[in-house]
């Protein structure tokens, strides 16, 4: 082999190298973000966990309006709306609402809801204690179903957050749900 073909080899190695380092860099972001933004709460990213309530959080020194957002992504055959479009509520004090799901085609489909508040830093003061974006959506075809969530805002959110927008989106997770118990043991 000429040094010029080995030159090339090395280049070509180091080349193939860097792609599978950028493909697992690129891997790694999604998990690395998600758990940044649940952190910091940061990009409006809520907890995936129920929070804990407690009677003595109630504080009726004020009101804050929540908004409530829904769409539905691309290749979702839902109609997907919150119950109530806004509601003012009061730091400590529990509320339910519901987001209505309709699958509007005749075949089962899983949704998985993906919530984000804004402002961002709202978000570690918004506690979901039940939320249907917890776990996956079964929903057979041409079903509809009413999806819980029941919510308080912590009393220590500061004091210029006026109003909380909470935006669900809803993806089609079908496939990865076949794939995934295609494969289990």
């Amino acid at each position: 082999m000429t040094e010029q073909a080995q030159q090339n080899s090395k280049i070509i190695k180091r080349l193939l190298l860097l792609v599978v380092g950028m493909f697992a860099f690129g891997f790694a972001m999604v998990p690395i973000y998600d758990v940044l933004c649940e952190i910091t709460g940061i990009n409006g990213k809520t907890s995936n966990v129920a929070a804990v309530f407690t009677e003595s959080q109630v504080t009726t020194e004020r009101e804050i309006t929540v908004q409530f957002v829904a769409s539905v992504k691309r290749g979702m055959p839902w109609e997907f709306k919150p119950e109530i479009t806004k509601i003012n509520v009061v730091p400590g004090v529990m509320y339910k609402t519901s987001f209505y799901a309709h699958n509007l085609s005749s075949e089962d489909v899983v949704g998985q809801a993906i919530p984000s508040v804004a402002p961002g830093r709202a978000a570690i003061y918004f506690n979901k204690t039940e939320c249907f974006c917890f776990n996956q959506q079964h929903l057979e075809g041409n079903g509809k179903v009413d999806m819980p969530l029941v919510f308080f805002i912590d009393k220590d959110i500061p004091d210029d957050v006026k109003t909380i927008t909470l935006s669900y989106s809803l993806f089609n997770i079908t496939e990865q749900v076949i794939t995934q118990n295609s494969t289990a043991p």
